[in-house]
């Protein structure tokens, strides 16, 4: 642990902070207004906090200044500065993955291509079936269609793992168990993890 036991104050605001960015994470790539946006109370773990901005972004900058603030009260040392902003970058880096993810859907001449390859093959299929099974050739052929028009659906609706939908990522349960587990390793209370 960097900080020093008796720093209390310092692991609850960076333990508020980072359960506060992966929170925040996941109601950026919901598309939803973040919920410091629309709360009507006040935030003082973010004294400058601009609703107008790119809030996980905002979040990575304070805990930037917090680790700056350490430094110059002479609470880390250079070479636990180095280290801490790598790490912080690597917020912004997950974050920039995920936007990345988020924002290529599959291009629109692929999506094309596999449906009319669908719809040609599958017409044409009875063709080649209809000497050989006869009329039992009607439920393979559908049977067929069934199975290539599913895995056409499936890969449209995994395009976006970051939406609402009962089969996308958990991203809420994924933040709590970041908070979580942030508490524990900073050794904070319980009851302020549920309050954050």
């Amino acid at each position: 642990m960097i900080l020093p036991a008796d720093a209390q104050r310092h692991k609850s605001d960076f333990g508020r902070l980072i359960a506060l960015f992966s929170k925040e994470l996941s109601h950026h790539l919901h598309k939803e207004k973040t919920r410091l946006s629309l709360d009507t109370e006040p935030h003082p773990e973010i004294p400058d906090f601009d609703r107008n901005r790119h809030v996980p972004s905002q979040i990575v900058i304070l805990i930037q200044r917090r680790i700056q603030e350490l430094y110059k009260g002479s609470i880390i040392t250079g070479d636990q500065l180095i280290n801490l902003n790598g790490e912080i970058q690597s917020l912004l880096d997950i974050c920039g993955a995920c936007e990345r993810i988020k924002n290529t859907p599959i291009p629109y001449s692929y999506s094309t291509f596999i449906k009319k390859f669908v719809a040609i093959y599958v017409l044409t299929l009875p063709f080649g079936f209809v000497f050989s099974l006869g009329y039992i050739a009607v439920p393979v052929v559908m049977f067929i269609f069934y199975v290539l028009a599913s895995l056409e659906l499936i890969a449209e609706e995994i395009e976006d793992p970051f939406g609402d939908d009962v089969n996308d990522l958990p991203t809420e349960k994924l933040a709590a168990n970041i908070s979580a587990n942030v508490y524990e390793i900073l050794g904070l209370e319980k009851q302020m993890a549920v309050k954050a």
